[in-house]
């Protein structure tokens, strides 16, 4: 194939430029469109177990306080009627892990599935 006869004008006009120009614009577009958006995923999930570990660990320290609470100020569950504060503990974290659970089920991920598009 001829090269047509007005590229002999251009500076360094040739197919091999040509060549390593695609390939450039190429490769930013992968970069762009694939390598940025998995970063940017990684970076919220790193920083979402972050923080889902500290809320659990607050959590915890939470109910051993509640714990300690119930056994410190209430004589009544000294004896034979120790395990009621675990008890009581036990339903009080099932209440917030239900309460948890129901919250992520009904957030708004179901909202934006229900929304018109």
């Amino acid at each position: 194939m001829k090269t047509p006869p007005w590229r002999k004008y251009l500076p360094g006009a040739s197919f091999k430029r040509d060549v390593e120009e695609i390939r450039g614009l190429i490769i930013a577009y992968v970069k762009e469109e694939t390598i940025q958006p998995l970063k940017d995923m990684g970076r919220f999930a790193l920083w979402g177990a972050a923080g889902s570990i500290f809320v659990g660990f607050g959590a915890t320290l939470l109910l051993l306080a509640a714990l300690r609470f119930l056994q410190e100020q209430f004589p009544v569950f000294r004896g034979t009627l120790s395990w009621i504060p675990y008890l009581i503990v036990a339903v009080l974290a099932l209440a917030v892990a239900g309460l948890t659970a129901w919250r992520v089920i009904s957030g708004s991920a179901k909202r934006r599935l229900k929304a018109p598009k």
